[in-house]
C-alpha cells in the first residue's frame, strides 16, 4: 500500500485555519487531522481528544525526553506537540495527514519529511484578523494584543511554504485547499506508486 500524504498548514492566529481544515476533511476523503498535545489550558468550546490532548508541561517534557512528538514548539508561552506514532501509523495505512502547526512546526517537519506539501493561510487584512479575533471571543484582550503583535513575525515566513491562500472567501479558501490536496495525489511519484502493476503491464513489449 502507498504511504499517504503528509499536509501541513499554518496560519497566523485567527485567520480561520482550524475552521477550513474541518470543512475540508468533511468534504475530502482519505483525510485524517493529527490532534496535538499543548499545555495550553482548555477553552469552555474545547474538548480533550478532539481539539487538543491537554496536558500537564512535567507530562509534555516527559514526551520530548521519550522523542514521541514528531515535532513540537512554544506559543505564546505554551508547548505543542504533534505525535510521531499516530502520525507513521496513518500515513502507512495510505491515509493523507493534516497538521495544523505553526511555522516552527513546518521547518521540523521540512527537515525531517522533505517530500511533505506545506500551505500558509493568510488573513485578507490586519483589520479582518483582529476582527476575527474579538468576535470569536475566546482570549482574554491581552492575548489579543499578543497574537497580533505576532503576525508580523509569523508572515514573514510565508515564503518558505510550498502554497499560500488567502482566506478572504470561506468557500473559494477552501475549494484552493481541496486543489492542492487534490494536485498532491495525482503527482508522477504518487501515481506511479499507486499504479505500479497498471504501468508495469501496459510497459509490456506486445
Amino acid at each position: 500500500m502507498e504511504s499517504g500524504n503528509l499536509f501541513v498548514i499554518a496560519a497566523p492566529s485567527g485567520t480561520g485555519k482550524t475552521t477550513l481544515v474541518k470543512a475540508l476533511v468533511n468534504e475530502v476523503s482519505g483525510l485524517a487531522v493529527s490532534i496535538s498535545h499543548t499545555t495550553r489550558a482548555k477553552r469552555p468550546n474545547e474538548e480533550n481528544g478532539v481539539n487538543y490532548f491537554f496536558i500537564k508541561e512535567d507530562a509534555f517534557r516527559r514526551m520530548i525526553e521519550q522523542g514521541e512528538f514528531l515535532e513540537y514548539a512554544t506559543v505564546f508561552g505554551n508547548y505543542y506537540g504533534t505525535s510521531h506514532r499516530w502520525v507513521e501509523e496513518t500515513l502507512g495505512k495510505g491515509i493523507d495527514v493534516i497538521l495544523e502547526i505553526d511555522w516552527q512546526g513546518m521547518q521540523q517537519i521540512k527537515a525531517l519529511v522533505p517530500d511533505s506539501i506545506s500551505i500558509f493561510v493568510l488573513p485578507p487584512s490586519l483589520d479582518n484578523l483582529r476582527e476575527r479575533l474579538i468576535n470569536r471571543n475566546q482570549d482574554h484582550p491581552q492575548v489579543i494584543q499578543d497574537r497580533l503583535a505576532d503576525v508580523k513575525e509569523t508572515i514573514s515566513h510565508v515564503h518558505e511554504f510550498d502554497f499560500v491562500v488567502i482566506n478572504d472567501d470561506f468557500a473559494h479558501a477552501l475549494k484552493e485547499l481541496k486543489l492542492v490536496v487534490q494536485a498532491n495525489r495525482l503527482l508522477q511519484r504518487r501515481q506511479c506508486e499507486k499504479n505500479a502493476k497498471l504501468i508495469a503491464k501496459l510497459a509490456v513489449d506486445h
